[in-house]
């Protein structure tokens, strides 16, 4: 396992600059920076759910060259990573090319990347996903212990998935 730093102090400097006034994209770039002190990643993107009409769209990126805000994705409501992550509010980590290939219908792209791990966390408000917070490194990078480090993160979005709709 490769050592953490204390993420105390990144935990901090995120909650201060999620909680301020700002608009979101501000707010996403410091959770993206603070997460990759505190727990590392290679991609970072924060995804906006929308459970009423079933579509998630990108609200941020860390390659906007290859993963650009953009547009909307439909939500597989019957695969199991669905289940886990949007409706029951879980964190899912793909430890493997495997693990990415079974969630994500853009694994090629990915693998293509050099991504060969992924972290998804929701980000949840008032008994209902809001969004989630997914993190790619190499193989085998993410831990049981970053998922529940990472869930901490993921709460501090709620202000900046909420402002989204307040724009």
């Amino acid at each position: 396992m490769i050592p953490r730093p204390n993420p105390v102090p990144h935990l901090r400097t995120a909650a201060a600059a999620l909680a301020a006034p700002g608009p979101p994209d501000v707010r996403f770039a410091v959770l993206q920076a603070e997460m990759a002190q505190a727990i590392g990643h290679l991609l970072f993107t924060v995804m906006r759910h929308d459970s009423a009409t079933g579509r998630n769209r990108r609200a941020h990126t860390s390659d906007p060259a290859a993963y650009p805000v953009s547009g909307y994705k439909s939500v597989s409501w019957d695969h199991p990573w669905t289940r886990r992550v949007l409706v029951e509010g879980c964190p899912w980590i793909g430890r493997d090319a495997a693990d990415i290939a079974w969630a994500y219908p853009d694994h090629e792209k990915i693998a293509a990347m050099g991504l060969g791990s992924a972290m998804n966390l929701p980000v949840r408000w008032d008994g209902r996903t809001l969004g989630t917070v997914n993190l790619l490194h190499d193989a085998g990078y993410f831990t049981d212990a970053d998922a529940e480090l990472g869930m901490i993160f993921a709460a501090l979005a709620v202000p900046a998935l909420l402002g989204m709709d307040a724009g």
